[in-house]
């Protein structure tokens, strides 16, 4: 295996590491306009429906560690009403998703006994596929609830493709509208033996992370890395290459995590995004972590993962000092 091919793999692995990412499925964006297939496969015995409330609280089932999933026959019988968007096909099973309101939601947690998560509990209590499942429909249910007018003309849109797509009622404009995504950078930046993390005001004491900005029009990754850097903390940043990335659709990004090595060390807080930011060594880390005077972010962020990956490299296991080890 080549040198490129082992870096491709490596890259690959920590991404499929990242909560909410590496689930396999196919999203059949091919067949999700034939509404016959559709209906057929929302009838199938062996399909699964995704319930997600008004707010995207999706419902778990007694155990707490897995979805409380609709079957079929409930849904005709109780929620036939109410459209479901094709997720996609995994395993040859059918996955959907629906949005039920309150009365419906009350409903269904009687028939299933279940109790509701937020997808923060839920992606360090679910499986991979179904936490990853859940971050997909609050990412897709969220932007239909967004989507209700034409950004064009101001006319009402219309669901269309299984619900992936947004068509504008008026015959004259027409406008297709697609899912979108807002990207954001997160990076930990290096120089020598310390890494630069900065906490926000009103986060848990003691609490630091990897810094943070969204992509603006006209901008490169790298760039956003650069400037975002520059703007939170004032250090310059040489060169950022990338980690790995993380859906994040609270409620409607994709993190993509990098390293960078910086140019400059001082430390220039200029707008009021932090309170504090500070040049770290493991050592500083493991330290203060043991007597309870740093925290980092929790495993459900490409954050933790960021750090995770630059003690390793320092021969530190950021697992035992959290007690969350990597599966």
């Amino acid at each position: 295996m080549s040198v490129e091919q082992e870096r491709d793999r490596a890259v690959a692995g920590r991404a499929r590491q990242n909560v909410f990412a590496g689930i396999d499925m196919d999203r059949m964006a091919e067949r999700r306009d034939d509404r016959l297939w559709v209906d057929e496969l929302e009838a199938s015995a062996d399909s699964h429906f995704l319930v997600l409330d008004s707010e995207g609280m999706a419902f778990s089932a007694p155990d707490d560690e897995r979805i409380a999933w609709m079957t079929p026959a409930m849904r005709s019988e109780r929620f036939g009403d109410v459209p479901a968007t094709l997720l996609g096909i995994a395993n040859g099973r059918a996955y959907f998703t629906l949005v039920v309101d309150e009365v419906h939601a009350e409903i269904f947690t009687a028939l299933s006994h279940a109790r509701r998560v937020g997808l923060r509990d839920a992606g360090l209590l679910f499986p991979t596929f179904e936490a990853g499942l859940f971050a997909y429909a609050k990412g897709i249910t969220h932007w239909q609830r967004q989507t209700r007018f034409c950004s064009s003309c101001g006319s009402p849109v219309l669901l269309v493709a299984s619900g992936h797509r947004a068509q504008c009622t008026n015959a004259d404009c027409a406008h297709m509208h697609f899912p979108r995504t807002d990207a954001a950078i997160i990076v930990i930046v290096e120089h020598g033996d310390a890494c630069l993390l900065g906490r926000q005001r009103g986060w848990p004491k003691g609490r630091y992370s990897t810094l943070a900005g969204f992509i603006e029009p006209g901008e490169s990754l790298e760039d956003a890395v650069r400037r975002e850097v520059r703007e939170e903390s004032g250090v310059e940043v040489a060169h950022a290459t990338y980690h790995s990335s993380q859906p994040w659709p609270l409620p409607a990004s994709l993190m993509v995590g990098f390293t960078a090595t910086a140019r400059t060390t001082d430390i220039r807080l200029r707008d009021d995004e932090l309170e504090d930011a500070r040049w770290f060594t493991a050592q500083q880390i493991v330290d203060g972590m043991k007597s309870g005077t740093l925290a980092v972010p929790p495993p459900l962020s490409v954050s933790y993962r960021l750090i995770e990956h630059w003690l390793a490299l320092r021969g530190v296991d950021l697992g035992e000092l959290t007690g969350h080890k990597q599966a």
